[in-house]
């Protein structure tokens, strides 16, 4: 499991990534995550990606009026990837930011 410092590292890897940009679409291909994934989440196109920050484990993507809040479970990891990259087996999850993708991979989700 993630711990503190690799949440934070996390953190400040992907804020140079999501700050100031739109979010394009938003792909979820497995809905039972750790909890079932809210309609609401798609909702998130057009808005644009303020700050990322971290609160305990849990990332916050600040999108001005609302965060998207994730956590890493087990062995959860993200990564920003070009558009296009096919999605493997265990990848549940996309935020697609125009010239670029956060995918959110967990092999423990299955």
């Amino acid at each position: 499991m993630p711990e503190l410092p690799e949440v934070e590292v996390t953190r400040r890897g992907l804020a140079p990534h999501l700050a100031g940009r739109v979010i394009s679409a938003v792909e979820v291909r497995e809905p039972r995550l750790r909890w079932p994934v809210p309609a609401v989440v798609r909702s998130l196109a057009g808005r644009t990606v303020r700050a990322v920050h971290r609160r305990g484990k849990y990332l916050l993507v600040d999108c001005g009026d609302g965060h998207l809040i994730l956590h890493l479970g087990m062995s959860g990891s993200l990564r920003v990837l070009p558009p296009g990259t096919p999605a493997q087996k265990h990848d549940h999850f996309d935020l697609v930011l125009g010239d670029r993708v956060l995918r959110l991979r967990d092999p423990r989700r299955f």
